[in-house]
């Protein structure tokens, strides 16, 4: 296995490590190689933690040969979006604020990763305190997009999206507080899932909105997302909002068919609400054609309110405790702040409290009526945003106000979702589909986004520079 070798997906990798066919040495060797050739342009890590890696893979290899393999992250490279705290090691936020935080104990999930045996290369690009980007007024880079390092690659968690599209990781952390994992997913052809709000801690993780932000991982694929899934979830007493449920087995479902599942499709949203662009709708309903294939019943889902319901709450809600969050910050050094952290973090000091609760109760009757048109439904499904991935240079402070994302309704209700790529348009940047379930359901969002993607060959499209590093 040379630097040069392709990628393989997670869950490829974990099969070979466990019947000692590769080698996690030679794995995290061949991602560091990939750092090495790419990340001058694309800029996906903030901090490369290449000797400790290195170390790590060195005695995984030693606990595998010694019958002691702890199941299928043992072994493999990850990253982490660089708000997810790491003892001894700074976790900036990508923001001058943080610049020189060094945490003094792992965030809960930094340390069940550990123990499952995955190896940490590095702390990856976010925007900044996972709001303000894509940036070029902060200490490091933004990232860009794998795909064509002039267009965006989605946020907030942008550099997990483009390492694992590059095969510089093969599965990374992500957050989402309205779109943050399944945004960049989207942008960048890959996989990412949005737990059910409670079921991942975010203890040791930086806030942007305590209730609406969620933890989770991003991968090539839903298997690779189910695998990463699986040791973080659970109950945390470090995490108020941490919700004591059974742990099923995230892999269970991935049987590759979809026979007696029912799924809604939310047309309202993405026809009538917030028209999708014609490439994005045309790939939906190829999509929906093959989950038809797989055995699946497809029904149009019930109206619910209109879409910018769902979104005002959710912007209320975000603002408001973003900027409870970085108060003092604000008032105090507000030059230690890039401009689009600024920018969309001051709207939260206008909301009055009687706009907060007015949110708040409007989250809690959206959430109802989301769950009541799920009643005899067991899956929503709809594109994850409006368009393909704009150019860097067409980001502005509120890019999203007049064509908001699909991902930011199910963080209001909680609700697990993924994206997984549905194609690419003429311009080759990659399309998606987004998948949603009911509460704590992740088993049937997975089953979907696998067997999808087992039906199709979107997911195993990779950017031309992880082709020509390969050829």
């Amino acid at each position: 296995m040379s630097n040069a070798s392709p990628p393989m997906t997670l869950a490829q990798a974990a099969a070979l490590i466990q019947n000692a066919q590769a080698s996690p040495v030679e794995l995290v060797t061949d991602c560091l190689g990939r750092i090495e050739m790419l990340d001058g342009t694309y800029h996906a890590f903030i901090e490369v933690l290449g000797a400790s890696a290195l170390a790590q893979a060195r005695q995984a290899e030693k606990e595998i040969a010694a019958g002691h393999y702890k199941g299928p992250l043992h072994g493999i490279p990850i990253g982490l979006k660089d708000i997810y705290e790491t003892r001894g090691v700074r976790t900036s936020g990508h923001s001058r604020a943080c610049i020189d935080h060094i945490p003094e104990r792992d965030a809960t999930t930094t340390s069940l990763l550990a123990q499952a045996g995955a190896i940490n290369l590095g702390k990856l690009s976010t925007w900044e305190f996972a709001i303000g980007g894509p940036s070029f007024d902060l200490p490091w880079p933004p990232a860009v997009n794998p795909w064509n390092p002039g267009r965006d690659p989605g946020g907030s968690s942008s550099g997990t999206g483009t390492a694992v599209a590059l095969g510089m990781v093969l599965g990374g952390m992500g957050s989402d507080t309205g779109g943050s994992i399944r945004f960049p997913a989207a942008m960048c052809g890959i996989a990412g899932i949005k737990p059910t709000y409670g079921r991942v801690s975010r203890a040791g993780v930086l806030p942007l909105a305590f209730s609406l932000d969620h933890a989770g991982p991003m991968a090539r694929t839903a298997h690779d997302c189910a695998l990463m899934l699986q040791p973080i979830a659970g109950f945390d007493p470090r995490d108020p909002a941490s919700a004591n449920v059974a742990v099923p087995d995230f892999t269970a479902g991935l049987t590759g068919d979809l026979k007696g599942l029912r799924i809604g499709v939310l047309r309202q949203f993405f026809e009538r609400d917030n028209p999708a662009d014609a490439d994005v709708a045309l790939a939906l309903e190829d999509a929906l054609r093959v989950l038809r294939d797989l055995g699946a019943e497809l029904v149009e889902a019930p109206a619910i309110s209109p879409m910018g319901d769902f979104i005002a709450s959710a912007f209320v809600m975000s603002r408001s405790e973003a900027y409870a969050i970085h108060e003092a910050t604000l008032q105090t050094a507000p030059g230690m702040l890039g401009t689009l952290a600024r920018q969309r973090i001051l709207p939260g000091a206008m909301f009055t409290a009687v706009d907060y609760i007015q949110a708040m109760r409007r989250r809690e009757e959206l959430t109802a009526e989301l769950a009541r048109a799920m009643r005899d439904i067991d899956l929503l499904v709809l594109p994850t945003v409006p368009t393909a991935a704009p150019l860097i240079s067409a980001m502005t402070a509120h890019f999203n106000v007049d064509r908001p994302l699909y991902t930011t309704p199910f963080n209001l209700t909680g609700s697990p979702a993924i994206s997984v790529c549905s194609g690419f348009n003429a311009d080759g940047m990659p399309l998606s589909m987004q998948i949603v379930g009911r509460p704590f359901d992740e088993v049937n969002v997975l089953r979907a986004g696998d067997a999808y993607e087992r039906a199709t060959a979107w997911c195993n499209a990779m950017p031309e520079p992880l082709l020509a590093a390969a050829a």
